[in-house]
């Protein structure tokens, strides 16, 4: 699973990716996913200012996810409530959704955040 950063540094600033993260977006092995709260971060990112990109977000996330063969991952009850056992160790709540996403899926999230890397999932990057 991606995280928000990962997300936009593949679909804008490539050469921002560690080599291995590089590489493990191109394995053809490895399923990818865009959770539903990233999508809804960059949104708001977008919509405040504080993120440009080159169309509409909807647009752009989803021409992006076709084009580089990355799934939707749909926000579920079961993995929100998650929240409540999770430490409070990040301060951004769109991160720690993600990582209660990564919990309930059982997904490893690619991400350069060394905050996420502390919760109980698989990190890489």
């Amino acid at each position: 699973m991606l995280d928000t950063v990962s997300f936009l540094w593949i679909a804008l600033l490539p050469q921002r990716l560690s080599k291995r993260a590089c590489d493990l977006f191109a394995d053809l092995e490895n399923d990818v996913f865009l959770s539903a709260v990233s999508a809804y971060e960059i949104c708001m990112k977008h919509r405040s200012g504080r993120l440009l990109l080159p169309d509409r977000p909807a647009a752009f996330i989803k021409e992006q996810r076709a084009r580089r063969s990355i799934r939707a991952l749909a926000v579920t009850e079961s993995a929100m409530f998650r929240i409540e056992a999770l430490p409070k160790i990040h301060g951004d709540p769109f991160d720690r959704l993600l990582v209660c996403q990564a919990l309930e899926h059982g997904l490893t999230m690619l991400t350069p955040d060394e905050n996420i890397a502390r919760y109980p999932i698989r990190v890489v990057w």
